[in-house]
């Protein structure tokens, strides 16, 4: 299954004409539910390019590297096995690599584009053309103008963007003039590729060679993809802003014939998604009502009930008013509705009536599942909210999905390993340290090491928990086997992995469950864990198991992004004491504090990110007209 958020209004595409619809967009975006869809149609359109070629002349395809276009190369391996196309008269030029590196080295920028289509297809090896990083150094420079000539004017160009609009090695600041060269890699860019090279920053390569943007534009057919909510504000910059050098894939907005094809997740912060109004007709759900009177408050810098019957027709908002005004009735209705989402019982109040309430009086007291992808996402994300149901005498139960081993750094194990030695137990310890000192970069790591760093996750996961009451019993190692890769890149999802949920909550048979709801990377481990919950609970019940037909599912989000207030159903408030609270728990994950290996642009430690992200939904409730809080932990229903 591909996990999307159910729809509830917005734009009625019927009948409006292209021209509109791409209105904002510079370079037209094609929407689809998830990554496989939109990575379907393009597989379909290469191949259709492909073989209305002219039989007596090559087809020049353009590929990049990167996570964007795996699913479409896994498509284009089975359509080329089904004898759907042949690539024995196409020449495909890759667009970068890193310098230098070896083309068999599994953490070079090729590896995923040789192993999954390159190698089993019926290609000319003479037509394969990807950056040779064994040119030696007085030979580059003239290698780089040979490789330019000949990736001039490919037939179609096919581009993953990444997070900050780069394209290939094109980094911020990349000019509109540039050719295929070599590059000096930012740290930033560095930092993001370090992760092929076991997170070791001295190891990454800080040079490569990319095709340039002046090449890349003399394509004449391009296609960019980008998928996962960790795209959005590329995808919204490059091609809704104006042309910048500082997002070099905004410079495909000069190009006679570029499409970008995109998931509902990359595709939320576009204004036919975010203001829908601007574009057509809508449909006017009470959540959408909401979603569009919480922008304009924002718009206006209004709380709620102070909007005006002006405010409504300036910004376009003239069919809400025709369909569910007059403008006051809408405003205390969406006040109250939004009001209603903010709860201090997240289990539900005993012996009260519940008819506005988000959860239910009863049963009580509840059982309550929480899925943690991560051993501390579950006190990151929803620390407080999980403090407030222990502390108000929930069944509550934390499965924590994934060992996290390989988050944990070298030099952490070393530093429990002294401990013990100082503690008598000094027998493993130069077994360990030589352990370490095995490793190579871009290898899985040996599978005795990520036992000891998974055993200290456990224990710092039952740390958290008991700080703030809950017998550490209750907490639950599941280690889904698609996780223990030993690298960064995780094993498939299979049923096994489901079937040890489903074990658990079968077992538990929870009133409430509680999922991370992370849509950022289409494939990371957030988001396969929260898949694989939800095929679990759907098939038991298709099982018929009576406890599925009363549970309902929420779902909380990371550190690094909250639900847009439109969509929460569940507002829990934090009082200070209570941040520090939870706050407490974040600490007790020692391993990650302080030395965090996946901090991605943001230096900050989680606790920080935590607390700044609901500390500002608290400020934009406030904002709204509600009541001040310290902080605020936000759910979306699924279930």
């Amino acid at each position: 299954m591909h996990f999307t958020l159910p729809k509830d209004g917005g734009l009625i595409q019927e009948n409006i004409p292209q021209n509109i619809l791409h209105g904002y967009e510079n370079i037209p975006a094609e929407i689809y539910d998830t990554q496989e869809t939109a990575s379907a149609v393009v597989a379909q359109e290469i191949v259709d390019a492909i073989n209305a070629a002219p039989a007596d002349k090559t087809f020049k395809l353009g590929l990049s590297t990167g996570t964007s276009p795996r699913v479409v190369y896994q498509l284009l391996l089975e359509k080329f096995k089904a004898g759907e196309v042949s690539f024995a008269n196409v020449e495909v030029f890759s667009i970068d690599e890193f310098y230098p590196v070896s083309s068999d080295e599994k953490k070079s920028r090729n590896y995923a584009l040789r192993s999954n289509l390159l190698n089993h297809i019926d290609i000319k090896p003479e037509n394969i053309h990807i950056p040779d990083s064994s040119v030696k150094a007085d030979n580059v420079s003239s290698y780089c103008q040979h490789l330019d000539e000949m990736a001039r004017e490919m037939d179609l160009l096919m581009l993953g963007i990444g997070e900050a609009g780069q394209v290939g090695f094109n980094e911020a600041g990349t000019m509109w003039q540039s050719r295929t060269r070599t590059v000096l890699l930012p740290y930033k860019s560095r930092k993001r590729q370090s992760k092929k090279f076991g997170n070791n920053l001295a190891q990454t390569p800080s040079m490569a060679i990319t095709l340039g943007i002046q090449t890349l534009m003399s394509a004449k057919k391009v296609i960019l993809l980008a998928f996962g909510e960790d795209k959005a504000n590329a995808v919204k910059t490059c091609i809704e802003d104006e042309v910048s050098a500082m997002h070099p894939a905004s410079y495909f907005q000069r190009h006679h014939n570029a499409r970008i094809f995109i998931d509902e997740n990359a595709a939320c912060t576009l204004t036919r998604v975010e203001a829908p109004w601007l574009i057509g007709p809508c449909e006017w759900t009470p959540k959408f009502q909401r979603k569009a009177v919480v922008w304009l408050c924002q718009q206006v810098g209004k709380p709620i009930l102070k909007l005006s019957q002006n405010d409504y027709l300036e910004h376009n908002l003239g069919e809400l008013l025709d369909q569910h005004g007059p403008y006051d009735q809408i405003n205390i209705k969406v006040f109250n509705d939004l009001q209603h989402t903010i709860t201090g019982w997240p289990g539900g109040k005993p012996n009260c009536d519940d008819s506005t309430r988000p959860v239910s009086s009863t049963p009580w007291p509840k059982t309550v599942l929480i899925f943690s992808p991560h051993p501390d996402d579950d006190v990151i994300s929803m620390g407080g909210t999980f403090i407030r149901l222990t502390h108000q005498g929930h069944n509550v139960h934390v499965a924590y999905e994934t060992s996290g081993d390989v988050a944990v750094h070298d030099d952490v194990v070393v530093q429990h390993m002294d401990a013990a030695k100082e503690l008598g137990f000094e027998d493993r310890v130069q077994h360990v340290k030589d352990l370490i000192a095995s490793k190579r970069p871009g290898e899985a790591e040996p599978r005795e090491l990520l036992d000891i760093k998974a055993a200290i996750r456990r224990s710092e996961a039952k740390g958290s928990v008991r700080s703030f009451g809950l017998d550490e019993s209750h907490a639950h190692f599941l280690n889904l086997p698609f996780y223990e890769s030993g690298g960064i890149s995780k094993l498939p999802r299979t049923q096994v992995d489901v079937d040890i949920i489903k074990a658990l909550m079968d077992e538990i048979k929870p009133d409430q469950i509680y999922m991370a709801g992370d849509l950022a990377d289409p494939h990371g481990t957030h988001r396969v864990c929260t898949e694989a919950a939800i095929e679990a609970f759907q098939q038991l019940q298709a099982e018929g198991k009576e406890w599925t037909e009363k549970a309902h599912v929420w779902l909380y989000r990371g550190a690094w992004m909250e639900w847009e207030i439109g969509r929460v159903d569940m507002a829990v408030p934090l009082s200070p004491d209570e941040v520090v609270e939870k706050r407490y728990a974040i600490y007790h994950h020692l391993s990650q504090k302080d030395i965090v290996p996946f901090p991605g642009d943001d230096p900050r430690e989680f606790w920080q990110r935590a607390e700044e992200r609901t500390g500002n939904t608290a400020k934009i409730y406030n904002e709204l007209g509600m009541a001040e809080y310290q902080a605020i932990e936000v759910f979306v229903k699924l279930f």
